[in-house]
């Protein structure tokens, strides 16, 4: 065999070792971007589809496909607060960059970062209960916007907004589900609160919360009395809480069988 054709047999074969696994893994990886609003920033993270990105690898140009995608909002806790535009993904990178939930359940997820100083929702986090206040939050507005823009820009399937956030991020999911109910298919709220007597605008909307029977930084109740606000009415809602589980519940929430099945069955 001449030394020219070996080399061309060899190119060939690296070519494709180097694009079989391209669609596994190659840009399955969230990106770092900034939501400009109007004087200030939004940074956020963002995921998007594997089948997504490789047809954009396929065609080298933006393309307007016919397939769309669910859209996955993700809210961070207060210790994730502030613009490094990193920081607000650690509690979430193992769930969804995991190989097979990757390939088995493909949307975009973008995690806004709220910054330093405030919060999702302007509420006490110890309080036993709260009242929605009137407007929503700087975070929550922008981040409004933010899904917005997406919309736009990405072929998502409007029908299919999915949220969920835990601690801080708990609240403002509880916040936003029943601030804007039109909007989400369905939310996943972490050891957070909510408004109980705003249960009757979510009460259509399907609930999986979570929280631990001993956590000393947000009452179990909170959760506690939302699910059980939303149940008097007829809501769509599961709870599941963890024995002896302090504020961290979202370690085992993240984990729990079948969780993002049931998020994209909504």
């Amino acid at each position: 065999m001449s030394f020219v054709r070996f080399k061309w047999i060899f190119i060939l074969l690296l070519f494709c070792i180097v694009m079989i696994p391209f669609k596994n893994s190659a840009q399955s990886k969230f990106h770092e971007e900034i939501f400009v609003v109007e004087q200030d920033t939004l940074p956020y993270n963002i995921l998007k589809p594997l089948d997504y990105l490789y047809s954009l690898r396929e065609s080298q140009e933006k393309i307007f496909e016919t397939k769309t995608y669910p859209l996955i909002l993700f809210l961070h806790g207060a210790g994730e607060r502030g613009n490094d535009n990193k920081k607000q993904i650690i509690h979430i990178k193992d769930l969804f960059l995991d190989s097979s939930n990757l390939a088995n359940y493909q949307a975009f997820v973008i995690a806004p970062q709220c910054p330093a100083g405030k919060k999702w929702v302007e509420v006490d986090w110890s309080a036993q209960s709260h009242k929605m206040p009137e407007n929503a939050s700087w975070a929550i507005e922008n981040t409004m916007k933010l899904i917005d823009g997406m919309i736009q820009i990405y072929p998502i399937d409007t029908s299919r907004i999915y949220i969920t956030g835990l601690s801080m991020g708990g609240y403002g999911a509880w916040d936003m589900i029943a601030r804007y109910p039109e909007k989400f298919a369905a939310a996943i709220p972490i050891c957070g609160g909510g408004d109980e007597s705003m249960a009757y605008r979510i009460k259509n909307i399907p609930v999986w919360a979570f929280h631990g029977n001993n956590d000393k930084v947000v009452p179990v109740s909170r959760t506690r009395n939302m699910i059980k606000s939303v149940r008097q009415l007829g809501g769509n809602s599961k709870y599941t809480e963890y024995k002896g589980v302090g504020h961290g519940s979202w370690v085992k929430a993240y984990r729990e069988n079948g969780l993002l099945n049931w998020l994209f069955e909504q």
